[in-house]
């Protein structure tokens, strides 16, 4: 194996949330997969997100989804590692979060779906009868992301919050203004990526990365080769190696077409 694509989903592969993969960039997913080159989701959605696009994974079969939490094997439906936090260092956090940020709310997402305190507001994809209530009462599972909104504060007070209130304890980042997302220690989108491709025997300079957004930097760090898609967020465009087209004009599916005539 040559050569291995990690790339995360919303703003780089598809537009925010989609469940749909552009006809152009489906044609490029599956040229690939017919050379045998890995395309990994490397992506913050949830597992319950994740259903209509499992058919776009390819042979291999893998996918990284929460942020690095979870390596999953497409085929089996299951997961190959987990790391997540368990519920009671997980309220000590909220508690840290809810002293540090007014009006903070909380949900986390474990492997059988999103469980939200009293006034957590979901706007996408909520199943229905997600459960909800306060969170230690509802926290019984091993969380793979604890989530954070504070409806009240500007997303920079709330990152400075967050941030400040978890200090070494736990991994936090974002993907949307307004979100933050926090992982067990360590663990982000790279950390999982470096033990799949260890794997397969792959390093990071076979490693071509595409992202838009600031969790996205360790991976784009670490991978040999790496993209910003035209529209990234400024922090992302920094650490990037190239600039890919906007994610609007199918920017990854592009580059991984020009990639592709260039091996043949």
């Amino acid at each position: 194996m040559s050569l291995l694509v990690a790339t995360d989903l919303d703003g780089t592969l598809l537009p925010y949330d989609s469940a749909t993969v552009p006809s152009y960039t489906a044609e490029v997913l599956r040229h690939a997969d017919e050379e045998g080159i890995p395309i990994v989701f490397v992506t913050a959605r949830p597992l319950r997100w994740m259903e209509p696009l499992w058919p776009y994974v390819g042979r291999h079969g893998r996918a990284i989804v929460s942020n690095g939490a979870i390596t999953y094997d497409v085929h089996r439906r299951a997961p190959i590692t987990v790391a997540g936090i368990e519920p009671g260092p997980g309220l000590e956090l909220v508690a840290a979060i809810a002293e540090s940020v007014p009006g903070a709310s909380f949900a986390v997402e474990c492997l059988d779906g999103i469980r939200q305190d009293p006034h957590w507001e979901e706007p996408y994809h909520l199943p229905a009868g997600a459960v909800r209530g306060p969170l230690a009462d509802v926290w019984d599972l091993t969380a793979v992301k604890l989530l954070v909104r504070a409806p009240g504060s500007s997303p920079d007070a709330l990152r400075e919050g967050v941030v400040a209130a978890v200090g070494e304890r736990a991994t936090p980042t974002w993907s949307v203004p307004g979100l933050m997302e926090i992982s067990a220690t360590g663990v982000t989108k790279a950390s999982a990526l470096v033990a799949l491709c260890e794997g397969l025997g792959v390093g990071p300079e076979d490693v071509v990365a595409f992202g838009d957004m600031p969790n996205d930097i360790p991976m784009l760090a670490w991978a040999g080769t790496s993209y910003a898609m035209a529209d990234a967020h400024e922090s992302v465009r920094e650490v990037a190696g190239h600039v890919a087209p906007a994610c609007a004009d199918e920017g990854v599916a592009q580059v991984l077409d020009r990639l592709l005539t260039q091996r043949s």
